[in-house]
């Protein structure tokens, strides 16, 4: 078995496949759907960041994720 420290917090190979497995069924008119979908949503933003800060980012998102439902 593929070892989980290669994945995020929270994410596994079954998780990675399930994902894969949804977007490669799409088709081009789904994918579509779903990203202007995620356009629309007000609480979110859609930014570019340098890839070498990528993991810094997602460290962040994580942290906020974490106090979220902990209630801090």
């Amino acid at each position: 078995m593929e070892q989980d420290k290669n994945y995020p917090p929270g994410w596994d190979a079954d998780r990675v496949r399930r994902v894969m497995a949804h977007y490669e069924q799409q088709d081009e008119e789904e994918a579509v759907a779903e990203d202007e979908a995620a356009f629309e949503d007000e609480a979110l933003a859609v930014v570019e960041v340098p890839k070498e800060l990528v993991p810094a980012v997602r460290e962040i998102i994580a942290q906020h994720e974490k106090k979220k439902k902990t209630g801090a």
